[in-house]
Order: C-alpha cells, then structure tokens, then sequence
C-alpha cells in the first residue's frame, strides 16, 4: 500500500535544486535521493555514537563493587 505525503519545499531550496540540476545534469529526484541517504547515514551515525556513549563501561567498570 503506498502513502501519500505533501512535501514543502521553500522557495531557496527549489530554486536550489534546479540551479544545481542545470549545473550538474542530473534529475531533481535523483538529487533528492541522494540527499535523504546522506541525511539518514548522518543520523544513523549519531545514533550510533550516543548508544556508545551510554555504554561506554568497560566490562570491569561495569561491575566493579558488585558482589554476586
């Protein structure tokens, strides 16, 4: 099932897309492909380093004072 979405897009970023289209030969959609996989790879990326950062113990600092 597909969705729909309305996208918005301000005028500086349209204007933008089709100057750097022009300039590069490339379709717009392609661009903004382009740009979301570089954004999600971003924001994966500091996922991935704040979940490293909140199990940053190693396994001796994690136990340490614990007694089983």
């Amino acid at each position: 099932m597909e969705k729909s979405i309305k996208i918005e897009i301000k005028k500086d970023k349209l204007e933008g897309l089709e100057y750097y289209a022009k300039l590069l030969n490339k379709d717009i959609n392609t661009m903004l492909d382009e740009a979301l996989a570089q954004y999600f790879e971003s924001e994966n990326e500091k996922l991935v380093a704040k979940e490293q950062n909140m199990t940053n113990l190693d396994f001796d600092e994690f136990w340490d004072g614990v007694e089983l």
